[in-house]
């Protein structure tokens, strides 16, 4: 079962979003130089649909979007949180930050709006640097079309 430690609210993690960003634990990647190494432990509470509905109703009026952060050991039960946000909470976009280099297989891209694929190597840089081998997908009709870019900054 998916579990996460806390969540937030961001303005980085997506474009033009308002984002409550879970950050979900049991994360299997370990990339080396990981910003949240505690997210790889199997700890937190469940994240059911019921406490999703809490956390989006604590925060309703402040957010455009909700975000997985991880999830990665068990990427179906994220399609369908995913799934549910989208037909309960019509509202909403969706999002999901795997550190994957590949979507899973079953995945229905269609419970998504943005997809960030690919696990950080330091010496490629985070998502804002041109040399980045993460990616960050907006999904429309079935389509992932890579927006990356809107990510850099003309400094790095």
């Amino acid at each position: 079962m998916l579990k996460y430690l806390n969540t937030d609210i961001v303005f980085q993690e997506i474009p033009d979003e308002v984002t409550l960003a879970i950050n979900l634990t049991g994360c299997p990647c370990h990339c080396p130089g990981c910003h949240s190494p505690y997210l790889w432990n199997d700890t937190g509470n469940p994240l059911t649909p019921e406490a999703l509905d809490k956390m989006i109703a604590d925060c309703k009026s402040n957010i455009t979007c909700v975000a997985l952060m991880g999830g990665d050991a068990i990427p179906d039960e994220v399609n369908e949180l995913a799934g549910y946000v989208r037909t309960h909470h019509t509202d909403l976009h969706t999002a999901w930050y795997s550190g994957r280099s590949l979507l899973a297989p079953h995945m229905e891209i269609d419970n998504f709006d943005y997809i960030k694929l690919g696990p950080y190597l330091r010496h490629l840089g985070s998502l804002r640097y041109r040399s980045t081998n993460q990616r960050m997908y907006k999904v429309t009709d079935g389509k992932m079309k890579d927006i990356t870019s809107r990510f850099w900054r003309n400094d790095v």
